[in-house]
């Protein structure tokens, strides 16, 4: 779990145990703040609406898509909506089609989202079936929306890029070899993610 102060703390304590960097990075920067997002539906629209924009540009469209299609937005208007009332709202078609993709699954009670299969590997399994949807966005929906604490986006550039680092590796690691270095990990390879980003950021600043 990284959804609360002491979740995080506990995976994060439990890590800095197992590995000798994790427990650097916490003398260092400290236990980072617990992230959180929303179960369901319009946590998966933000992520298609964000998808290849900035953070202004998707908070605008957002603001466009509400303001349309109601807050939140409405997935039965949404998947019968034209192209033109989608572009009216600030949607691509491309955009407008992961949007019907995602609306379509969950109506037709393909994607139960407050039912989503106890596997991790199942349930991503579910979410990338909606159009616009990978791996990644399926992880980081797992681990903020539901708290699944032992998601691990390991194709995240950050993560690959800071654990690398962090463990004093020649180069960036292939995702797969990240993966594979981090079963030792198990079951907070969650919170081995969220150190990364804590430590990358840090630096950044």
């Amino acid at each position: 779990m990284v959804r609360t102060t002491q979740s995080i703390r506990a995976a994060v304590e439990a890590l800095a145990e197992r590995e000798a960097a994790f427990a650097r990075v916490v003398a260092k920067h400290g236990v980072p703040e617990p992230r959180s997002s929303d179960r369901g539906a319009q946590t998966l629209l933000r992520t298609i609406v964000g998808q290849q924009v900035s953070v202004a540009a998707a908070r605008s469209m957002w603001a466009k898509l509400e303001a349309t299609f109601g807050s939140p937005p409405d997935l039965s208007m949404l998947l019968n909506a034209t192209d033109e009332e989608m572009r009216a709202a600030g949607m691509s078609r491309q955009k407008a089609g992961y949007i019907r993709s995602l609306a379509g699954l969950v109506l037709a009670g393909e994607l139960e989202l407050g039912k989503l299969p106890e596997d991790d590997e199942e349930a991503i399994a579910l979410l990338t079936k909606i159009k616009g949807i990978g791996r990644w966005s399926a992880e980081i929906y797992l681990l903020f929306a539901e708290g699944r604490a032992d998601v691990f986006p390991a194709g995240d550039l950050a993560v690959l890029v800071e654990i690398g680092r962090l463990l004093g590796l020649p180069e960036k690691p292939s995702e797969k070899q990240l993966r594979e270095l981090a079963e030792p990990w198990r079951p907070y390879r969650g919170a081995a993610a969220v150190l990364a980003w804590h430590s990358y950021n840090s630096a950044v600043l």
